[in-house]
């Protein structure tokens, strides 16, 4: 059995400064189960509480994490815990998520538990074996009653041969998928199948809980609204089902052999900043003071493979060092390698929280694909005075109110870094961070390509280079 007494999300001290001792149920007070009689979902929830209880768990590094189906009203019934209620098939994913961030960016102490049916599983197969395959901290109950029991008592890829359904109602005729196998083969480490009516169905569930990486215990029940009434089901029959498909019920794995993934990635990224063996950071480390102090929106265009998307990256990059926020949207053509290369790039000194331009603070047009699609797009209409365009001297835009300023941007740093060039050349006007913080963003890459840009783009930015079009 796991040593409970070092469950990851074990309390020491409470909210208040307390210890979670006193917390005797994690269900919310006078809670009615609102399940069918005889459902097997209210025997699991309530293992699951008592296994919480036992491991002495924080409730508030908890985190509920439910499906849609019969199983996702456990959300209302526990009051204690955080309680996420996600779409159809995705609660794997969206636990998945929790559990990065909290093991990558917190203090890897919330314990991550997923409430999940046959049905959803069915739909999110795949996050299922991506969870396993990345050893995450998460715990996934499947409850398998064989079928889709809030919709209608549909047929899943869960149920049995034979098995009748609303959708199947001669009896199934596809073998069902052992999803225990399916992640034993994922190298799960621990993986568990038991009857709903199991005495030790909360020991098990504990045992999950405590395991430090991914562990999933499959739990087969009974739907007594569509599966007891279109087949003869019992307890003993359902352990004759599982049987009779060569699956076994019981601890299947339980190992430890492979390290969960927020230690794996803390060890090959420590939090100063320096790779396992002293290879470098691999990190964007804060080295500029940016002067910019509101939201400022850059749209780009050019052509396709010519680096109009790596040179915004290549922004953003720079704009982290300067301790401002970015974000990037891209746009071209489904062939990639002709046609037009967009991308939008929003600078905040606050979080990014719209991602729109409605109205460009520059604009840099590098040929004239990006300019027919920039003009398709009604860019150039939405620009104002104090709008910087920077636009290929041989490239034609039509009439904008902004401030148009026309270099030699393809002739001087040729097709596959005139956008690059371009942003080298409107930072230096613009003043929105250091320079300096480009060309290091480029140096991390190539460094000749930040002496050529540097030197270019400098010579480039004085009076006799340049013209302005009102």
């Amino acid at each position: 059995m796991t040593d409970r007494g070092t469950v990851r999300g074990q309390a020491t001290t409470g909210r208040d400064g307390t210890t979670p001792q006193g917390v005797t149920t994690f269900m919310a007070e006078s809670c009615s189960l609102p399940f069918c009689k005889g459902c097997g979902h209210g025997h699991v929830l309530r293992k699951l509480n008592d296994a919480m209880v036992r491991l002495r768990l924080d409730p508030s590094k908890v985190s509920l994490v439910t499906d849609i189906g019969c199983i996702g009203l456990a959300d209302s019934l526990f009051s204690l815990p955080h309680t996420v209620h996600t779409t159809h098939g995705r609660s794997t994913a969206f636990a998945t998520g929790i559990e990065l961030a909290d093991a990558v960016l917190a203090d890897s102490r919330l314990k991550t538990i997923v409430m999940i049916g046959d049905g959803g599983a069915m739909i999110g197969l795949l996050h299922l074996v991506n969870a396993a395959l990345l050893n995450v901290d998460v715990t996934v109950i499947l409850c398998n009653n064989y079928l889709f029991g809030m919709t209608g008592g549909q047929n899943s890829a869960f149920s049995p041969l034979d098995f009748i359904t609303s959708t199947t109602p001669r009896g199934n005729m596809i073998p069902p998928l052992d999803v225990c196998g399916l992640m034993t083969g994922s190298n799960a480490g621990f993986v568990a199948r038991k009857l709903a009516t199991d005495p030790d169905l909360g020991d098990t569930i504990a045992d999950a809980i405590a395991h430090p990486g991914f562990s999933m215990v499959e739990v087969v029940e009974l739907c007594t609204e569509f599966g007891a009434r279109r087949n003869r089901l019992s307890g003993t029959v359902l352990r004759g089902i599982v049987e009779s498909h060569g699956q076994s019920l019981g601890v299947l794995t339980s190992g430890t052999a492979r390290g969960e993934f927020g230690t794996v990635y803390s060890g090959k990224f420590p939090p100063n900043g320096e790779k396992a063996g002293g290879r470098g950071d691999g990190f964007i480390l804060r080295k500029f003071n940016a002067t910019l102090d509101r939201r400022f929106g850059i749209v780009i265009g050019g052509s396709a493979g010519e680096k109009v998307q790596s040179a915004a990256a290549t922004l953003c990059e720079a704009a982290a060092m300067s301790g401002l926020h970015s974000s990037q949207k891209n746009d071209n053509p489904v062939t990639q390698g002709t046609g037009f290369s967009l991308a939008e790039v929003c600078l905040d000194p606050s979080v990014v929280e719209y991602t729109g331009i409605d109205s460009p603070d520059a604009v840099i047009v590098a040929s004239d694909a990006g300019a027919a699609q920039l003009t398709a797009g009604g860019i150039f209409g939405r620009c104002r005075p104090d709008t910087l365009v920077v636009c290929d001297a041989d490239v034609r835009i039509p009439d904008s109110p902004g401030t148009i300023v026309r270099p030699a941007l393809r002739k001087t740093f040729g097709p596959t870094r005139a956008a690059l060039g371009a942003l080298a050349f409107a930072l230096g006007r613009l003043g929105l961070f250091p320079s300096s913080a480009f060309i290091e963003a480029i140096r991390r890459r190539d460094a000749d390509l930040a002496g050529m840009i540097e030197g270019k783009a400098g010579k480039l930015a004085s009076p006799e280079d340049t013209s302005s079009t009102p």
